[in-house]
């Protein structure tokens, strides 16, 4: 591990301040970060710990949540409120760690959380652009099975590894951020990046800034939506695929529809083909294998995983046709 400094924040704005520098990174749980340090994959000059800066979840005027990123990923999957109102979210959360990590990740960290590539990990002579910009991808050649099939680059094919992403993503959340400019939000969409030419950068943060709440709009939507994971192994592993859906009907209609996949892309990928072929439509399996199919024409698969788009149509159909029969029951 290479060396560091520590400083703790006294308030948001003292935390902006002690992380206005590129080389500086914010310490939450430390689920991912003290990892990537450990392995030498970070290694940030300053941690500026924000514990508890912002761990309160408060209704807002519009009657959605509004979730400071302080606030532990146990105590978000058992609110109240998110459980009834937005329980694809409490679900995703379940489906993502054990209780212990759960205990101790935030919703911040959670957010900014890093790829599970192996690659990525591999430090002693593996290639990954994520990790050293111009060195090349190992994984596209490589052992491929969970990455990506949508939004990947030459220069990276990696996937995003948060299940709470997923949900956020279909929820149209919206990002409340502070940095040296100032406060701004972003749509959840807007948050983090495809790879492109920089798979290195993950997010459109600036340096310095720093999440301080996530935003859920109410959404009647929502109140019927469930998450589905599917993974090699029961024990918290990563997804292969990851469904993330919310469903309200109107008679033998879809009437709104949220959809958004996990394990697929470089970052939480909302499925607006598939959508629009939805909405409005009937809520036949066909039709959700058929608006799947819309989602995923453009899929790159590699050589370990093109069973991937076939996997999606097949955990989609399955989602939505049991939230049907919530909305039915």
């Amino acid at each position: 591990m290479t060396p560091f400094t520590y400083a703790r924040a006294s308030d948001i704005a003292d935390a902006v301040r002690l992380g206005a520098t590129e080389a500086t990174a914010y310490l939450g749980g430390g689920t991912n970060i003290v990892d990537l340090m450990r392995e030498t994959v970070a290694r940030p000059e300053r941690l500026v710990d924000v514990t508890g800066l912002s761990d309160a979840i408060t209704e807002t005027p519009t009657g959605g949540l509004l979730i400071g990123a302080g606030v532990r990923n146990t105590a978000l999957a058992e609110h109240l409120g998110v459980r009834t109102r937005y329980p694809v979210l409490s679900r995703a959360i379940l489906a993502g760690a054990s209780a212990q990590i759960r205990n101790m990740a935030t919703v911040g960290g959670n957010l900014l959380q890093r790829t599970r590539c192996t690659y990525f990990y591999d430090t002693d002579g593996a290639r990954c652009n994520k990790r050293m910009p111009g060195t090349g991808c190992d994984a596209r050649d490589g052992f491929n099975r969970i990455h990506a099939v949508l939004g990947a680059s030459d220069a990276c094919v990696a996937t995003h590894p948060s299940d709470m992403c997923v949900a956020l993503t279909a929820l149209d959340a919206i990002v409340h951020v502070e940095g040296r400019d100032g406060t701004r939000t972003l749509g959840f969409g807007e948050l983090h990046r495809l790879p492109g030419e920089r798979p290195d950068l993950d997010t459109m943060l600036a340096p310095g800034e720093l999440i301080t709440a996530i935003e859920l709009p109410p959404l009647q939507v929502a109140a019927n939506s469930t998450y589905r994971k599917v993974r090699d192994r029961a024990s918290y592993a990563f997804a292969l695929i990851s469904v993330a859906a919310a469903l309200e009907m109107e008679g033998d209609r879809i009437a709104d529809i949220r959809i958004a996949f996990g394990g697929v892309a470089h970052k939480p990928w909302r499925a607006s083909k598939a959508e629009a072929a939805l909405r409005g439509g009937p809520a036949t399996e066909a039709a959700f294998r058929a608006a799947a199919a819309a989602e995923f024409a453009d899929a790159r698969p590699l050589s370990h995983n093109a069973f991937k788009p076939a996997l999606a149509a097949r955990t989609l159909a399955a989602v939505l046709a049991d939230l049907v029969k919530g909305e039915r029951a």
